[in-house]
């Protein structure tokens, strides 16, 4: 049966030039298929292999903590800045417009408050709702050492057997008990059991030597802010983070607690996206800071 296109132009098949193949830019991510593939470039920068994340997820256990009691007026601002945002599906639907071109990680896993044992995890949410959403990733707590080690485990290994079926990557993310010492060697333990159970990335803590755990660790890591540090110490922690294998930061406190959230949030990007200097990075915030005043 000939062609249907009839017309008298030459065609051109350009036999000369082999397809490209290119390889996916981000550590142990080649072997998935194009939708988890493209998710993921959306939470990271393809130009620099990093993402900054807005983390604003810790409502779901702690109620209105100090800077979200109204995020509708303290993130909204900070939106623009972040590669992607950390949030619960009830602040997406509720508060992030459908406008807001911005890659989401849906926090999965729920159940205890800050007035019980946090290990008793549950999946919270169904991978269908995560998907009617748009989400880029969903994000579950394993509790290694902890209580309930092995149901946040299994948690965590459902949520990659949901996610694969829709090419939905899932975060994993190392929670320290109580009980637990937030040293190097648990921090290797922690998140290589993520990434052998299947998480396409991880979050965790920077702790010394931390060039050993992205080693170790087969896919890529965003490091945890913690607790709220002086912006400079801030900066400090993520730049060295980022030069011992972090393939971003994962914050939250450290910049809407901040006295000038947008100032820190454009500095914090200068920092994991161009590897500028703390001491830089914290002149730029500072001159912002003084700006927006």
């Amino acid at each position: 049966m000939p062609e249907a296109d009839t017309g008298k132009v030459e065609k051109s098949f350009y036999v000369d030039v082999p397809q490209k193949s290119e390889l996916f830019f981000l550590k142990g991510s080649n072997s998935y298929d194009w939708g988890m593939k493209n998710r993921l470039a959306r939470i990271f920068d393809a130009a620099s292999g990093k993402t900054v994340m807005l983390a604003f997820d810790h409502g779901y256990f702690q109620g209105p903590t100090t800077g979200l009691e109204r995020p509708d007026i303290t993130i909204l601002p900070l939106a623009p800045y972040a590669d992607a945002l950390m949030l619960t599906r009830g602040i997406l639907r509720s508060v992030i417009p459908p406008s807001l071109n911005r890659a989401t990680v849906l926090r999965a896993s729920g159940g205890p408050s800050i007035l019980k044992e946090l290990s008793n995890e549950h999946i919270a949410m169904d991978m269908d709702d995560a998907v009617r959403l748009n989400a880029c990733a969903v994000a579950t707590q394993v509790f290694i050492g902890g209580e309930r080690e092995t149901q946040s485990v299994i948690n965590l290994t459902r949520l990659i057997d949901m996610g694969n079926r829709v090419g939905m990557p899932v975060l994993g993310v190392t929670a320290v008990g109580k009980e637990l010492v937030r040293d190097t060697k648990y921090i290797r333990l922690a998140t290589r059991m993520c990434a052998e159970l299947g998480a396409a990335f991880v979050k965790t803590y920077f702790v010394p030597d931390f060039e050993t755990v992205t080693a170790a660790c087969p896919v890529p890591i965003v490091i945890a802010g913690g607790k709220k540090l002086p912006e400079l110490d801030a900066l400090q922690m993520a730049y060295e983070a980022i030069n011992q294998g972090a393939a971003g930061v994962d914050m939250g406190r450290n910049i809407f607690q901040s006295e000038a959230p947008v100032a820190m949030i454009r500095a914090v990007r200068k920092v994991v996206h161009e590897n500028m200097r703390p001491k830089q990075a914290h002149e730029m915030f500072l001159d912002l800071k003084q700006q927006q005043a």
